[in-house]
């Protein structure tokens, strides 16, 4: 992912989390599948958490005085792997 300041972060959380409800409401009508929807949603979900991680490493940089911008993206490996 390229650099993006806070405001475009939260530009595509608010997009990725409207895409859950679009695909939430597809399945409620029948136009996607259970296992497509779940497959979409897993994907959309990973990117969520690596963007809410983002910010707050953001947010921790500039708390100890440092450039927010200098702050990396972590894969999703690494990212998923925090909740166990």
């Amino acid at each position: 992912m390229a650099t993006f300041d806070d405001a475009q972060i939260h530009q595509q959380i608010d997009a990725l989390v409207q895409e859950e409800r679009t695909l939430r409401e597809k399945l409620g009508r029948g136009e996607i599948t259970a296992a497509e929807e779940r497959q979409r949603l897993q994907a959309a979900e990973t990117t969520l958490d690596r963007l809410w991680d983002l910010l707050r490493r953001r947010d921790a940089r500039r708390e100890f005085g440092e450039n927010p911008d200098d702050a990396t993206e972590q894969s999703a490996t690494v990212v998923e792997g925090y909740q166990q």
